[in-house]
């Protein structure tokens, strides 16, 4: 079965995350002192690594042979892990489990067992944001005086939704954008080990379209390698995209910078009549008056 470049390129180690330095650090450090939270919420953009990291500190907490606060991926414990079937290692979806009658079956009941074989029971809850008020209660008393085997890591997009009282309780690290230069050298890579052919002008297409998250990036390769059989061009990636052509972009940007409100009229019925994908414009045309604005400053 075909395995999609996202699962398929998915990071093993810290060292394959890319950015995030800062928290790959911290994290690294405190496996290696024995200074382990029982709690951690990943907060940030999504596809910025937060539950690859989850994984990954999952994996080095319980390895055989962790070594420089990285896991060796080879042990039963590892192996398990990366393939989801670890009796110690539980990945909630917060988004099913959202009420508090699942968060004591699944969680507040069992907490209290030893794990079955390593040396912590973690659990991973994805989007905890999506938890009820009744069932992040439950989950603070457990949080609050949590059993030395366990450790509890969570991620969210929206730290907002996520109660202080879990937050104070929990080591919070804030995952940022991936930088587009980073997300176009591992596409360059996975395009060469993929033997796919795609343009450098495509690369930059890809990361500037993804907003920061490597994930996307490699899923919207994946889309446009088969969109374009093998062979990815900027042609290729506009017609995807949904991307209208520049010269359309840079019209109506000079449209809005001189204030002609005819031109910018026609501009957007234009856009209208295409049906181009009305974020992607506003995304064109953002980076298209950022451009131009840079230029005119001189820069």
């Amino acid at each position: 079965m075909y395995e999609n470049l996202a699962a398929k390129y998915r990071p093993g180690n810290l060292d394959m995350v890319l950015g995030q330095a800062a928290i790959k650090t911290t994290l690294a450090n405190s496996v290696k002192l024995g200074r382990v939270s029982p709690a951690y919420v990943f907060y940030g953009p999504r596809g910025t690594g937060k539950t690859s990291i989850a994984r990954i500190l999952a994996k080095t907490l319980n390895c055989r042979d962790a070594g420089n606060g990285n896991p060796c991926g080879k042990c039963s414990s590892c192996t398990e892990i990366a393939e989801s079937r670890s009796m110690d290692v539980l990945e909630i979806d917060a988004a099913s489990h959202t009420d508090v009658d699942n968060v004591r079956s699944v969680i507040i009941d069992n907490v209290g067992l030893a794990p079955s074989r390593d040396k912590y029971k973690i659990y991973i809850l994805d989007e905890v944001h999506m938890l009820s008020k009744t069932s992040f209660n439950a989950l603070l008393k457990t949080i609050e005086e949590p059993p030395p085997h366990v450790v509890f890591i969570m991620a969210t997009t929206e730290a907002a939704k996520v109660p202080p009282t879990i937050l104070s309780r929990s080591q919070c690290f804030r995952f940022r954008p991936i930088p587009e230069d980073l997300i176009i050298e591992r596409l360059r890579e996975v395009a060469a080990s993929e033997k796919f052919k795609v343009s450098d002008e495509a690369l930059a297409v890809i990361a500037g379209s993804a907003g920061g998250a490597m994930r996307d990036a490699l899923t919207l390769l994946d889309r446009a390698v088969s969109f374009g059989k093998g062979a990815v061009d900027p042609e290729v990636l506009n017609e995807l995209l949904g991307h209208a052509a520049p010269d359309l972009i840079k019209d109506v940007a000079l449209a809005l910078i001189g204030r002609d409100a005819a031109a910018l009229y026609s501009g957007f019925e234009k856009i209208s009549r295409e049906g181009y994908d009305p974020v992607t414009i506003l995304r064109d045309l953002r980076n298209t008056l950022s451009e131009t604005f840079l230029h005119l400053q001189g820069f």
